[in-house]
């Protein structure tokens, strides 16, 4: 039989960048324009700035930040506003193809409802999933394999659960993903513990009101710190444990878990990013057998991030080598 070699792996939310800033080779000539004007924005976004405490200093923008926004926010839109052209000529010259993409669904509704589908509400929406989905994304599936590192047992189960629904004949699909529900425990329990955004997105109190003793004026900035929640001893049993488990039978559902924020202001694309980061993990466990590098537990250490985002300090690094099973259904 042929030998298969182990192969050090490196999966970081970082893992399109090549060192230097600039997105990686692999990634085509739009990405990488998207990307560099994403990075510029998001690098202030959640910062303090002392206009929020002093009004008045918004007529100055002395720190720049401002003047840097609006103008990465210029560009994003230009290239935004390029790609939907370019799609709209796709479908006018019906070259679209049997499979519609997001921005052509979106354009024929807007030849029915042209007040409502403007390109300005296209183009807010694909900002919305083009950077709010992605760094996210990656960041939870990151959270997710260095916990099952460290816990070989949840790790075992969860292939057992994959190799009795779906075999080693084929490879998981999104739709074998709802339907993997100790797979869905694990998401659960990472997002808990290292929830992707902790403080939520910042929201606006819209009259004044009371929240547990206190008077909270109209127009207040509101921050729900979720990772504070989700790790409340009055709320959660061994909160510091990773324990899946604790999620079996929605057990855990209605203990406050709030990694997408609650209500009708809760983020639209929770189902989205739980199909998302389902099907990517369970590729990575169907396909290949994961170890830890020279057996020492993964690092779980915080590191800075934005104000929405917690990334590990140090990127997950693991042995990975594809099982045998699946080396005939592998591409």
């Amino acid at each position: 039989m042929e030998t298969i070699a182990d192969t050090k792996t490196t999966l970081a939310s970082s893992d399109v960048d090549d060192g230097d800033g600039d997105a990686g080779t692999d990634m085509s000539v739009e990405a990488r324009e998207f990307k560099t004007e994403a990075d510029a924005i998001n690098e202030h976004l959640g910062t303090a700035n002392l206009w929020d405490y002093l009004p008045f200093l918004r007529w100055f923008d002395m720190s720049g930040a401002k003047k840097t926004i609006i103008a990465a926010s210029s560009r994003r839109d230009a290239f935004l506003q390029r790609l939907i052209d370019s799609e709209r000529r796709k479908v006018d010259n019906g070259n679209g193809g049997d499979s519609k993409s997001m921005i052509s669904v979106f354009l024929s509704l807007q030849k029915k409802e042209p007040e409502v589908y403007t390109d300005k509400m296209i183009m807010g929406l694909c900002v919305n999933l083009f950077t709010a989905g992605t760094g996210t994304t990656s960041i939870a599936v990151e959270w997710a394999m260095s916990l099952l590192l460290n816990h070989p047992a949840v790790l075992k189960k969860a292939w057992a659960e994959i190799e009795a629904l779906v075999g080693t004949s084929r490879l998981v699909t999104a739709e074998d993903v709802p339907r993997l529900t100790y797979l869905r425990c694990i998401i659960n329990e990472t997002l808990r513990l290292y929830p992707t955004a902790p403080l939520l997105l910042p929201h606006q109190s819209s009259s004044d009101c009371k929240v547990g003793g206190y008077h909270v004026p109209k127009d207040t900035m509101l921050i729900v710190n979720a990772y504070a929640i989700h790790r409340d001893p009055t709320m959660w049993e061994n909160p510091e444990q990773f324990r899946p488990e604790r999620f079996e039978d929605g057990k855990g559902e209605g203990l406050f878990m709030l990694p997408f924020g609650m209500g009708r202001r809760k983020c639209p694309g929770e189902a989205m990013a739980f199909r998302v980061v389902g099907l990517v993990l369970a590729a990575m466990i169907q396909c290949f057998d994961w170890d830890r590098v020279d057996g020492v537990q993964v690092d779980m250490t915080e590191g800075p991030g934005t104000a929405f985002t917690v990334p590990k300090a140090v990127p997950f690094e693991a042995i990975c080598k594809p099982r045998a099973a699946m080396r005939d259904v592998l591409p």
